[in-house]
């Protein structure tokens, strides 16, 4: 089977890590050359934008925010992992629900949020889920994180739907514990589902069980999650001089530049726009080769 380099949506199920899709995918299209733009914890489901063959050079380049998901926060528990995989550590009573405006208002825009101690970030070298695991007391810094919308969609007595639009980088099961404690009691994220990443919805995504070796999956181009990017048509012998480390004249604007076959708009590098005395050059930065040697 042809393999295709490009953009595989999969909705992820519940239950298997970001991981663990990667090696389906890797089977499924017969290359090693597989990565993903963002992970999705093992109890979270929907869409992970996986990278196959040469279009794992592009990851950085692929417009990745804001991230959309659907949760829901269950109310009165709360987990040592801020998730319902977590053993109970609090107990509280229901919501104050008239304090809900002010609890989500708090918590959106520009947030200084501590992770949960369940994550993958560092301490001295090692990850934090792997201390908090063995019962060492994790105490992660803030990071920086933006929260641009929620949604509510449902409440019950003890719980809420919500739909919650946000940079990468946002814990929403930390956003599921501040906010129990912002309307008095304690909370937990009980689902979490992502609908969208930048540009690219879960809608286009296919199921993890049709990952199987050999199928016709629907590999997309790189190019529908870079509407950042400028993007410029280039010349047969243009592409000879990309491949060769060559700059071309910038016909363009844009700092950043999709350098396309004329064609069939497949990409050929990815450049930055430099300014020359006598006009504006896209200097390489990757470039794709012809077709892909298996890693």
């Amino acid at each position: 089977m042809p393999r295709v380099d490009g953009l595989l949506l999969v909705d992820k199920p519940a239950g298997i890590t970001s991981h663990d899709v990667v090696a389906r995918v890797r089977r499924a299209q017969r290359t090693r050359r597989v990565g993903h733009a963002g992970t999705l914890d093992p109890f979270a489901t929907g869409l992970l934008v996986c990278a196959v063959g040469q279009a794992t050079r592009l990851l950085p380049y692929v417009l990745g925010e804001p991230k959309v998901y659907r949760a829901r926060i269950a109310f009165g528990t709360a987990t040592d992992t801020d998730d319902r995989t977590g053993e109970v550590i609090a107990q509280g009573t229901a919501p104050d629900w008239s304090r809900l405006p002010a609890a989500i208002a708090s918590l959106t825009g520009r947030l200084q949020q501590v992770p949960p101690a369940f994550s993958a970030k560092h301490v001295d070298g090692e990850r934090a889920y792997a201390r908090a695991r063995r019962g060492e007391a994790v105490t992660l810094p803030p990071v920086s994180i933006e929260v641009f919308a929620w949604r509510e969609h449902e409440r019950g007595a003890d719980w809420i739907d919500v739909e919650i639009t946000c940079s990468g980088g946002t814990y929403v099961r930390a956003l599921a514990r501040d906010l129990g404690l912002a309307l008095g009691t304690v909370a937990h994220c009980a689902e979490l589902r992502r609908i969208a990443s930048g540009p690219l919805s879960v809608v286009n995504a296919v199921p993890f069980d049709a990952l199987a070796p050999g199928a016709m999956l629907p590999v997309r181009s790189p190019l529908e999650a870079m509407p950042h990017l400028a993007r410029q048509a280039v010349t047969e012998a243009q592409v000879a001089d990309l491949r060769l480390g060559r700059t071309v004249p910038a016909d363009t604007d844009g700092p950043w530049a999709a350098l396309v076959q004329t064609d069939d708009d497949r990409i050929v590098a990815i450049a930055e726009r430099l300014e020359r005395v006598g006009g504006a050059i896209w200097q390489p930065r990757v470039v794709l080769p012809l077709a892909e040697a298996d890693a």
